[in-house]
C-alpha cells in the first residue's frame, strides 16, 4: 500500500444534514488531487479530482451562486 498525505482544507455545513469535507491529497508519486467527500445521513460520496477539474466545477458553482445571490457581485 503506498502512503498519501492528506490535508483537510474544509468543512462545509450543507442543507438537510449534509456535510461537504475538501482535503488535499498527495500520493506518494506527487501527484495532488482534491478529495470531496459529501455525507448525507450514513451515506458518504467521495469523489477525487485533479486541479483542472476542480477549477472548472469551481468556476460553474461560482457562476450559478452569483446568479442566485447578491455574494461576489460588485457595484
Amino acid at each position: 500500500m503506498t502512503a498519501t498525505e492528506r490535508r483537510e482544507l474544509a468543512q462545509i455545513e450543507a442543507p438537510y444534514g449534509r456535510r461537504v469535507r475538501l482535503d488535499e491529497l498527495v500520493h506518494e508519486s506527487g501527484m495532488k488531487m482534491l478529495r470531496v467527500t459529501i455525507r448525507e445521513g450514513s451515506r458518504f460520496t467521495i469523489l477525487e479530482i485533479d486541479a483542472p477539474t476542480a477549477a472548472q466545477w469551481g468556476d460553474a458553482m461560482r457562476q450559478w451562486s452569483d446568479d442566485k445571490t447578491d455574494f461576489g457581485k460588485k457595484d
